[in-house]
């Protein structure tokens, strides 16, 4: 079974992760893994922070000579903003943050406690986990990329796209939006939110190809993979909903409009000339392309704050001003590749089972031939 565990605080010396299940023999990249931190820092309306940190990765257990071994990886991330026991008490909770509700759950006065563990710091120790799950499944033939498709009130111009494209076009753009006219749009939402103090939300895609058919199971509430990826993005912070394939447009059309036709050729085997399900039907992954989007509320953070009651005095109040972005809807994406693939990555070990990246293989390319004549 592959898990994870972070640990760490936003203003404390490290943030920790510990991955385990991880096969024997992958090969890990330290350039790829450095970039995947760093695209997680990108975009347009990110906070002063995003320039302090530089969020390098140091492997300090469950890798040598550049291979995973197939104990536990332990990662670290330092933080060279550790200013976490210099910083003042907080009593005045953010509406919309872990705060006040944090507090109530574990009795504490000072409101620091909450927020540094709840704050959004914590994905960058995600985001390593999750590059190294996509060094498991690159040798697979998996491969997974994100865009952001709507920011505050502007949405992008709806494509079909791949995992080239993105790759290609996205991360170089400002806010990792394939359309330019709308990224225009989107940064003059931005530039009169920072004037007014106040935030944005939005909507990004991830995307996934290379993903064999029958991933997941419909036999138990628990196995459904696409269940189990909407978790898993809901899980980033500040994401309230999720949707898979067309799951909102469908809700309102008729079912002759929504299902994807099955074909068959000999030559291609089965096939579908549509994928508004988005790789899933029963809970299981179809061989199509994977498609998850997560909805960002606006950031709690308010350089111009709402109001808020001090917790010992019960007197009316504004909320704390913490150091925040505009949006984060382009990082958020990253979290969101980092998050599937590790949910993928799990997946298909609970399949194929294997102690080695080579054995992996092999039990997948089998079963990838047995499809194929099925």
């Amino acid at each position: 079974m592959l898990r994870f565990l972070t640990a760490g605080e936003s203003h404390g010396p490290t943030l920790l992760a510990i991955l385990e299940g991880m096969p024997a023999g992958i090969a890990v990249d330290p350039p790829r893994l450095a970039r995947e931190m760093r695209r997680r820092q990108l975009g347009y309306g990110r906070g002063p922070r995003m320039q302090l940190e530089t969020d390098t990765v140091e492997l300090l257990a469950g890798v040598r000579r550049g291979k995973t071994l197939g104990s536990p990886i332990a990662l670290a991330i330092k933080n060279k903003d550790a200013s976490i026991d210099r910083l003042p008490v907080v009593t005045q909770p953010r509406p919309g943050h872990a705060d006040l509700t944090g507090a109530i759950k574990y009795d504490h006065r000072d409101i620091r406690n909450v927020l540094e563990r709840a704050s959004a710091r914590e994905t960058a120790a995600r985001v390593a986990v999750g590059a190294l799950c996509k060094q498991l499944l690159s040798p697979l033939g998996i491969e997974l990329a994100s865009h952001v498709t709507a920011l505050g009130a502007t949405r992008a111009k709806p494509v079909s796209v791949s995992v080239a494209m993105v790759r290609r076009k996205a991360d170089g753009t400002p806010l990792r939006c394939l359309d330019a006219a709308a990224t225009k749009r989107m940064i003059r939402e931005i530039d009169r939110c920072v004037k007014a103090g106040d935030t944005l939300g939005g909507i990004f895609e991830v995307i996934a190809e290379g993903v064999p058919p029958g991933l997941g199971s419909y036999t138990h509430y628990d196995r459904r993979l696409d269940a189990i990826l909407g978790r898993a993005i809901l899980s980033i912070h500040a994401v309230k909903a999720v949707e898979v394939g067309d799951g909102v447009a469908a809700a309102g059309l008729p079912g002759s409009k929504v299902q994807d036709e099955i074909f068959y050729t000999k030559a291609k085997g089965f096939s579908r000339s549509s994928n508004r399900a988005g790789g899933f039907e029963g809970g299981m992954t179809t061989g199509q392309q994977v498609i998850v989007r997560g909805f960002l509320k606006p950031l709690s953070t308010l350089r111009k704050p709402l109001r808020s009651v001090e917790i010992n005095t019960k007197r009316a109040v504004v909320a704390t001003v913490e150091r925040s972005d505009v949006t984060t809807v382009p990082a958020a994406g990253v979290v969101g590749e980092a998050m599937i693939a590790f949910e993928l990555a799990r997946a298909i070990l609970e399949k194929f089972g294997a102690d080695s990246l080579s054995e992996l293989q092999r039990n997948l390319q089998g079963y990838r031939r047995q499809v194929k004549a099925f």
